[in-house]
């Protein structure tokens, strides 16, 4: 890939909040490259990570790590030095914020009266949006899935009636559990996975999540994933407690006569009732 020549750019002192390529590098901006070439300091996420993106780019600079575990004092310096020049803001791919470190600093520096400008770009929550063919005017983002399985359920049934696109991010080691959780509350809804975008193996597929769920289990995914769960149907059942139908079950039942019995009564897939009545059996 031939590299862009950076365009010319006369720094002002102010925190630049500058997204860079989640995959791709050809999908940085010319305005990205005149600021990090252009800042006195780069706060990033990961300075390994920052690092190898600017020796692509032949850019030179002084770096600043800043993470989720980054101490008052750190943010602090950061937004003093941005009193006097320009100090950019990247996290380790994609838009700066969005599910990346970096609130507290921005909350603080504007706070504090220092100008914040934006220099967007990539960002994978809209990437998966725009090649998912699920509605797009309206959309939440909410970030990661909790790892255990009741916080998961607990998150999902938070927005069970929310009239748009979810948008989560996953990883891969988690996704087909998430995936049954999904099939387990909207067996019906249409879902998406969108994986690896704007790299070599990026692929979107869409279906039920039953039905995703049982592809992933025979092709165990790789790279980072955004998981998109369709709005719901204007006539669509109120979600079921299945839990209590299968923990009602079970007291006279396995695990897995309990989960045809609650398959027959709701027409959930079986294979998705049992790998919850199993679940509940161990608790």
């Amino acid at each position: 890939m031939e590299q862009p020549s950076i365009p010319a750019w006369e720094p002002v002192p102010g925190l630049y909040i500058v997204a860079t390529p989640i995959g791709n590098l050809g999908d940085i901006t010319l305005r990205a490259l005149s600021v990090l070439g252009g800042a006195a300091l780069i706060a990033c996420e990961d300075t390994r990570v920052t690092g190898k993106l600017l020796k692509y780019f032949g850019i030179k600079a002084r770096l600043q790590r800043l993470d989720d575990h980054a101490p008052p004092e750190v943010r602090a310096r950061i937004i003093d030095e941005a009193r006097h020049t320009a100090v950019a803001l990247v996290s380790d791919a994609g838009t700066p914020l969005i599910s990346d470190p970096g609130y507290r600093l921005v909350r603080e520096a504007k706070a504090a009266g220092v100008t914040v400008t934006s220099i967007p770009g990539a960002c994978a929550a809209v990437s998966a949006l725009a090649i998912a063919g699920l509605p797009s005017d309206r959309f939440l983002f909410a970030g990661f899935l909790p790892v255990k399985d009741k916080a998961r359920r607990e998150v999902l049934e938070g927005v069970a009636e929310v009239s748009a696109t979810l948008v989560f991010y996953e990883t891969a080691p988690r996704l087909e559990r998430s995936l049954l959780a999904i099939a387990d509350l909207w067996p019906t809804r249409e879902v998406a996975v969108a994986r690896e975008i704007t790299k070599l193996h990026e692929e979107c597929r869409s279906g039920t999540a039953a039905s995703l769920a049982a592809h992933y289990a025979a092709h165990p995914p790789k790279g980072e994933i955004v998981l998109l769960i369709g709005p719901p149907a204007q006539e669509e059942a109120p979600v079921l407690d299945t839990d209590a139908l299968l923990r009602a079950a079970l007291a006279d039942a396995g695990p897995g006569k309990a989960a045809g019995v609650v398959a027959k009564a709701t027409g959930i897939d079986r294979a998705v009732l049992y790998a919850r009545a199993l679940e509940l059996k161990g608790e």
